[in-house]
This record gives structure tokens, sequence and C-alpha cells, in this order.
């Protein structure tokens, strides 16, 4: 004598069925980038104005930075999630140009970005220095990838020459 229990039948599907629904796709979680990036903000003297107001070349290089890593814990980048601050030891060139001692005040951000294409905000400024990716040791990119990068470097750089000569 056979007896069917209710959990243990095998659903009936019909032919059209199984067609019409396609198999659920996995999707690869989406890569996210770890960077360092290394800034170093200029600081020049500035002259007095009539007895006082005047400050050094250090102390306007640390108002610099200061101001900057204030911009970067507090306004929103999206895409970009700065993580860390580090402030390294300033340091001084002789600038023979304007035959002036400029102070350097560097600072290292730590941040994970959405996509490869957030890091060119950092690229583009005129302060950055290096940018070091720690996470994930090794990146593939196709040919899309490639020129959309590349298109997204030109059109910053387009829209920073504008900036400066209308300066």
């Amino acid at each position: 004598m056979l007896r069917s229990y209710p959990d243990t039948e095998i659903p009936q599907q019909n032919v059209t069925e199984l067609l019409a629904a396609p198999p659920p796709v996995e999707t690869p979680p989406a890569v996210k980038f770890k960077v360092r990036v290394r800034f170093d903000y200029r600081g020049l003297p500035r002259p007095a104005r009539f007895f006082f107001g005047g400050k050094g070349a250090k102390e306007v290089a640390e108002e610099i930075r200061q101001q900057q890593a204030n911009m970067w814990r507090h306004v929103p980048i999206q895409g970009v999630k700065i993580e860390d601050l580090e402030f390294i030891e300033l340091y001084s060139v002789y600038d023979e140009v304007e035959e002036t001692l400029a102070v350097y005040a560097p600072v290292e951000l730590r941040a994970t970005l959405d996509s490869l294409e957030d890091i060119l905000r950092f690229v583009c400024r005129s302060e950055f220095r290096r940018v070091e990716f720690i996470e994930p040791s090794r990146i593939s990119l196709t040919n899309q990838d490639l020129e959309k990068l590349f298109f997204r470097f030109g059109e910053m750089l387009k829209q920073s020459l504008r900036e400066q000569e209308g300066l």
C-alpha cells in the first residue's frame, strides 16, 4: 500500500513554467577599493598688515591643512567614505621661483571607494602627491572600464584647465 504525505510530494510544474522562469543569478558583491592618499598643503608667509596680522609659513600651512581636514571629515562625497586622517610632520622647501621658504603640511587619508572612478576626485587636485591601493591586492579592468576611467579623467582635466583660465 502506497501512502503519500504532503511534505514529501514533489510539486508538479509545466514545461512552460520551467522555461519561463529564469534561474536565479548570483551577482558577485560589489568590489570596494581601500586607498591611502597623500596631500601636501603649501603654506607661504603672509606679510603683516599695519602692525599685526602677519603669519609665518608654518602657521599658514597648518591652518590650510586643518581647514582641508575639516572639509574631508564633514563634507559627504557620494561613493567615498573617509575612514581616517593622519597628520604628518611639516617640512620646508626653498622656492627658487618666488625666492621664499615654503612650508608643506602633509596629510594622509584612508578612504573606501565604491568605484575606481572615485579616485579621480583625489588625483586631480594640485595638492595630490601619492596614492596607495590597500585593497584589493589585484585589480582587473575590462576595456570598457579603462575607457570610462580615461574619459572621466579627461573630462576632469578639461574642467580644471577651464577653471585655471578663468582665474
